[in-house]
């Protein structure tokens, strides 16, 4: 089951806004990924479901963090079908993310009260999102989909509806300026942040250090608001 409440997952997802996105077949480098992220502030981390057996080493993954790092809140991504969401949150999900609306997971999480972001690319399927009780919609692919100026549209006659956006995001100062301006609660970094230059290297410090630096750049723009 989830370590930590659906509360304190949204709440924490909003106060850091950034969840670092990653797929990793090894279990040992996905471990110091998942730390080096959380090192440079980001506590919550997005493991996706993107290769044969993966969820042996989210497994794996939800060992360690209990063991040695409890406050790591850990999420799934890539989650397209109930069976497969409640696979995840069996191996210890705090909140399962997808690239679609599917509500027979909606429905599974909800009855664990495991958050639920799933991708809406239409305020359609965000108010349906809304009404199966999800809290933040994940907007994806976000560039794609129509960026800031997407978000900020529905956010006009739906200012309760919280978005995290996912692809088309990048860690610099423009493009997290448009986001946040625009009203997003928090956004998803997946390579971007976590280059595989970075991960071939082994050079987790440097993976830290950019987790640190895009914080700081979330802060000053919100600040700036």
């Amino acid at each position: 089951m989830a370590r930590h409440n659906r509360l304190k997952v949204l709440c924490a997802m909003k106060e850091i806004g950034l969840v670092p996105v990653f797929y990793n077949s090894d279990a040992d480098t996905a471990w110091k990924i998942t730390c080096a992220c959380a090192d440079g502030g980001a506590m919550l981390v997005e493991f996706t479901n993107r290769g044969d057996r993966a969820v042996n080493v989210f497994n794996k993954l939800t060992e360690l963090r209990d063991t040695h790092r409890p406050e790591i809140i850990l999420g799934v991504g890539s989650i397209c079908d109930a069976p497969t969401a409640a696979m995840y949150i069996n191996a210890g999900a705090d909140f399962v993310v997808g690239p679609l609306l599917d509500e027979d997971t909606a429905k599974v999480c909800n009855c664990r009260k495991v958050p639920y972001l799933p991708g809406c690319a239409s305020a359609t399927e965000i108010h349906r999102a809304e009404m199966l009780g999800v809290e933040i919609c994940k907007v994806f692919p976000g560039k794609e989909v129509g960026g800031p100026a997407f978000v900020k549209a529905v956010k006009g006659p739906c200012p309760w509806t919280e978005i995290m956006p996912t692809g088309g995001v990048d860690p610099t100062q423009e493009n997290l300026a448009a986001w946040f301006k625009a009203g997003v609660a928090c956004v998803g970094v997946g390579s971007n942040l976590i280059t595989s230059q970075i991960v071939a290297a082994g050079d987790f410090a440097q993976l830290t250090k950019k987790v640190q630096d895009t914080l700081s750049l979330v802060r000053q723009i919100r600040q700036a608001k």
